[in-house]
């Protein structure tokens, strides 16, 4: 034993209601007791939320001048329940560090003018109907971005609107517009979030889980219930923010482990000055990578994806199907099913039974359809039968924005020396092509040549890659400019004695 104190910290997610209404005094000194052991463990957004609520209290402090009283050895319902940022030790890094790094922590106070704002929202989900693309408004799949033309700020002033909403000044009511636009455009369905007991609950594009309580800031949460006309939640505006990237640099040391962290080692140690260090497998590494298989559309994609599950589930291999997202993985379900071929799903609609399912994922001839969930850190285990068969093969129906997830989908086949294969099936229809601008695509697809099947040449997988490798270069480039920008405020609110993680510092 190291004689260590370990504690525990349960995720509770936050969301945005006001500080006052969900803290209580037993949770602080829960809070403060696993804050107080010599090790603490628990989830990244959990710590962050608690950074936030003790800048709150200090923030709070300061204007009663109380500030000395808080921070020598206060107990009381104002004292921090956190301790000193010394040392952070991160399971998969580059997921928590990279991929959710610009991903902001966000405790909001209620706003005021609730019935307009609401009304706002669902008028302006309808007023989108009317308006045209390219002659009211630009969109840029590539950098998920609304823009609305002056034609388009002439027709949305021009249209009827409740009188509630006269209170609501002119340029509000277009960046509303244009987010109900980002939510009929960019936020999709059982994609980027599901409707679960009437709310809309947020899957994680990493992990293919649902995030509970999470919501998207600035209204585009509410945008997108107008959009499902489901009942308009509260409003909020910030109280306290920080963002993932800049919690965890809050850290003296820093560290971590993960199976995907060399393609990041530039922007890791850019950022937080980390150096990554490669660690031998345990044992040789057996995995086979079959060529890539690039379709016209997605129908002839799954229909070879059928033929080849066929094939394997004969031969007594375990097979695991990895799609984008809900919709995706129910409707290549559905072609299994007429097929004759059983399966089981795994989705964030059943994230309650994953642990079930992911125990016979390594069956012989058992096929499993699964988002991202079955990604990282999901060890599927293969029985005897599987292992002489070959072992655990892994398709992937798509390419995702980042190599590293691709790469954690893989590496569930041929784990601990035992024998696997994973190739990739893609088609001229998949969300990272769509990417591409509409003229760029069109001309194409206009060159394509499929055969009977609608198979196209493998070369087709080199537009692929180098749409992804162009996401990646994108978004290191908005986190490295997110990251300037964050330092710039920094110093800015230092100067002026201002905590920079309030948003109140603002008023």
């Amino acid at each position: 034993s190291l004689g260590c104190v370990i504690g525990k910290k349960e995720q509770k997610e936050p969301g945005f209601t006001p500080p006052s209404e969900y803290v209580l005094a037993e949770e602080d000194d829960d809070r403060r007791r696993a804050y107080a052991c010599d090790v603490t463990y628990g989830t990244a957004s959990e710590m962050g939320f608690d950074f936030l609520r003790d800048r709150l209290k200090r923030g709070a402090a300061n204007q009663a001048k109380r500030q000395p009283a808080i921070f020598e050895g206060s107990t009381g319902r104002e004292a921090p329940v956190q301790r000193g940022h010394y040392f952070a030790l991160i399971d998969e890094a580059d997921s928590i560090l990279i991929d959710e790094g610009r991903t902001p922590l966000i405790i909001g106070v209620m706003m005021q003018n609730r019935d307009a704002m609401v009304q706002l929202y669902r008028w302006c989900a309808g007023a989108i109907r009317h308006l045209k693309h390219d002659v009211d408004f630009l969109f840029d799949p590539h950098k998920r971005r609304v823009d609305l033309t002056d034609e388009g700020c002439r027709h949305v002033t021009l249209l009827a609107k409740p009188a509630i909403i006269d209170t609501i000044d002119t340029e509000r009511i277009y960046q509303h517009v244009e987010m109900a636009l980002m939510a009929a455009l960019v936020f999709e369905r059982d994609r980027d979030y599901v409707i679960s007991d009437g709310e809309i609950v947020i899957i994680d594009e990493g992990t293919g889980r649902k995030m509970e309580g999470r919501k998207w800031q600035e209204g585009q949460h509410q945008s997108v219930e107008a959009k499902e006309r489901l009942d308009v939640t509260e409003v909020t505006s910030s109280a306290a923010k920080i963002t993932i990237q800049s919690l965890f640099r809050y850290y003296e040391h820093l560290a971590g482990m993960t199976g995907t962290a060399y393609q990041a080692k530039s922007e890791l140690k850019n950022v937080y000055d980390l150096k990554v260090s490669v660690i031998p497998t345990n044992r040789p590494c057996l995995r086979q990578g079959l060529p890539t298989r690039v379709f016209l559309n997605q129908e002839a994609k799954r229909q070879a994806i059928v033929k080849d599950v066929e094939r394997l589930v004969q031969q007594g291999r375990a097979v695991l199907i990895g799609t984008p997202s809900v919709e995706a993985s129910e409707s290549l379900a559905a072609q299994l099913t007429e097929w004759g071929i059983d399966y089981t799903i795994l989705n964030a609609r059943f994230d309650a039974i994953e642990a079930e399912i992911v125990s016979h994922a390594g069956e012989s001839g058992r096929v499993t359809i699964a988002t991202n969930m079955a990604g990282r850190g999901t060890d599927i285990l293969l029985e005897k039968k599987t292992r002489e068969a070959g072992g655990l093969h892994v398709i992937a129906t798509e390419m995702h924005t980042s190599r590293r997830i691709d790469r954690q989908l893989v590496g569930r086949a041929a784990r601990q020396g035992d024998p696997g294969s994973f190739q990739f099936f893609l088609s001229l229809e998949d969300e990272l092509f769509r990417v591409l601008e509409a003229s760029k695509r069109a001309s194409l697809l206009k060159n394509a040549w499929a055969d009977k099947s609608g198979e196209l040449s493998s070369s087709w997988e080199n537009y692929f890659r180098r749409i992804q490798s162009g996401l990646e270069k994108l978004h290191t480039k908005q986190r490295k400019k997110l990251l300037k920008f964050e330092k710039e405020q920094t110093k800015k609110y230092r100067r002026l004695g201002l905590d920079p993680y309030l948003e109140l510092a603002d008023a």
